[in-house]
């Protein structure tokens, strides 16, 4: 059974949680599109830990002797799939960075023979004129 201390506890590291990502939110230090994650994981955890009825349950259908053993379950699953995401987003970033250091590459070549740029070669994706 979980104790009312120990539900308390969750609750409040829960509500921080959610608090704190909001102000990041708010000072521009954390972009929407990641704060999301981190949110439903505050969510997620404030539910489980203010519904003790509810985590017992889920405990019980786990097999779980200690309850409070699945918020942190739940809480370094959300964190991997949080690492898992910021690993693909620098994944394109170092494959975007890639490309743009052989473009500059070309464009410095370029600039010492001293002729003009090949045809295309300064249109960046998304740049072009028109």
């Amino acid at each position: 059974m979980t104790s009312v201390r120990t539900s308390v506890a969750a609750a409040i590291a829960s509500v921080l949680l959610i608090l704190i990502v909001l102000e990041l939110i708010r000072g521009r230090r954390l972009k929407e599109r990641y704060a999301l994650l981190w949110l439903v994981t505050g969510i997620v955890l404030l539910v489980l830990s203010a519904w003790r009825d509810g985590l017992n349950t889920i405990a019980g259908w786990l097999g779980v002797a200690y309850p409070p053993a699945i918020l942190f379950a739940v809480a370094t699953l959300f964190i991997i799939i949080v690492l898992l995401h910021y690993s693909t987003v620098l994944s394109q970033l170092d494959d975007q960075n890639t490309v743009l250091a052989q473009r500059l590459a070309l464009l410095e070549a370029e600039v010492r023979a001293g002729g003009p740029p090949a045809s295309g070669a300064a249109v960046v994706e998304g740049d072009e004129p028109g």
